[in-house]
């Protein structure tokens, strides 16, 4: 999407316990955990550096992971920056489904929140709560045409491949040059993109009417990937992006006592998602 390289990427199974790990085979194999110590860049995309190696715009893959329930993979890839793909998850869903998803014996451990946690900026906002569930409101404020929009999801109830992963990104037709001089964008296309024009898309139709919102949930919920486990409780963001998203993800990594780590038994993990997918199995997937 902003770099515009050509690059190819493989996901392979890994261990159970070995979170979500990314691994430049250009550069000798060098590993890169999803965890939020890692962020290195935030703006448009969410990028993470681990000495001097970076990887670039993480949260539509990470998204897809989480929301289909995938602990432990292998993201191998030769170049600094992932696939755009579409501008959505849903190619990622897809193919982590052909693929196929093996259950692990190791339970899973997710992040249940104990008390509230929040950022603030000005009239922008993120705070996650205690609750059941992992369940995200968010709501947008942008220019027009898109406008104010508002929507909420739970992942333990309602499924992430129907209701999230199909929502692309966006951006407006005006601001195209001014992305392109800062060395933005230089691989965005009508077919990874949403283009905005002063009366609404160029390159339409919309997939949901309130596609804008549902994929700033997308990004939300690869970028609180990084706290290194599913969380379990509320999320409410308004006006917010990656910059807040990953800022949260840092407040909590260091307050301790906003969470505690469970151990989610194999068969309740299945049944909140109404299969069974914890890992990446065998073959491994390919994509370009």
């Amino acid at each position: 999407m902003h770099s515009g390289a050509p690059v190819t990427m493989r996901l392979l199974p890994a261990p159970a316990g070995s979170g979500i790990v990314f691994r430049r085979t250009d550069l000798d194999d060098f590993e890169i955990p999803a965890i939020g110590r890692n962020v290195a860049k935030v703006s448009y995309a969410t990028s993470l550096m681990r000495q001097g190696v970076l990887i670039s715009t993480t949260e539509h893959l990470l998204s897809a992971l989480i929301g289909m329930g995938i602990d432990n993979v292998i993201v191998a890839l030769d170049n600094l920056e992932l696939p755009i793909l579409d501008g959505s998850a849903l190619p990622y869903v897809e193919a982590f489904l052909g693929a196929g998803i093996r259950t692990q014996r190791r339970r899973r451990e997710t992040m249940r929140i104990v008390k509230p946690v929040e950022v603030r900026e000005g009239n922008k906002f993120i705070g996650v709560y205690p609750g059941r569930g992992y369940r995200v409101q968010y709501i947008i404020d942008f220019p027009a045409p898109i406008g104010r929009q508002k929507t909420s999801i739970d992942l333990a109830t309602e499924t992430y491949g129907s209701q999230i992963a199909a929502a692309r990104t966006f951006g407006y037709k005006a601001d195209e040059q001014r992305l392109r001089d800062m060395g933005l964008i230089r691989g965005a296309s009508p077919e990874n993109a949403i283009v905005m024009g002063p009366k609404g898309p160029e390159n339409g139709p919309l997939r949901f009417d309130d596609e804008f919102v549902r994929h700033k949930v997308l990004d939300l919920i690869g970028d609180l990937a990084l706290t290194g486990r599913r969380i379990e409780g509320h999320v409410v963001a308004e006006r917010a992006g990656h910059a807040m998203h990953t800022a949260l993800v840092s407040r909590l990594l260091k307050d301790r006592s906003a969470w505690e780590m469970v151990r989610v038994p194999v068969a309740e993990a299945e049944e909140s998602e109404g299969r069974s997918a914890l890992t990446v199995g065998s073959p491994a997937l390919q994509g370009a």
